[in-house]
């Protein structure tokens, strides 16, 4: 079991619009059964720390690419995508084996 987490670095005052938006398309891969559960987090500036960032997290079996074979994407989620990208300074993705 994997934990996968996409980092989004935002450009300055937009960290909450980036957070309601990848949500939105975390629930959408849900709903196509494509994705497990999500949880977004994000600091827009009112918290100590590193600001003007989002982060979409959720597990997965298997690490797959979204672009395999025979896996639809659907078009709901990329035009959130697109909405996103000129949000965004920069973004990465992590990772992690789960513990059981």
């Amino acid at each position: 079991m994997y934990l996968i987490r996409r980092i989004f670095n935002t450009k300055p005052g937009e960290a909450r619009k980036v957070a309601e938006l990848v949500k939105r398309q975390g629930e959408i891969y849900r709903d196509a059964g494509q994705r497990s559960e999500i949880t977004v987090s994000y600091n827009g500036a009112t918290l100590p720390g590193e600001q003007n960032v989002v982060v979409l997290q959720w597990t997965a079996e298997a690490i797959e690419s979204p672009s395999r074979p025979n896996n639809p994407l659907p078009p709901e989620a990329l035009e959130v995508g697109a909405q996103v990208r000129p949000l965004i300074e920069s973004q990465r993705i992590e990772f992690m084996e789960l513990l059981t």
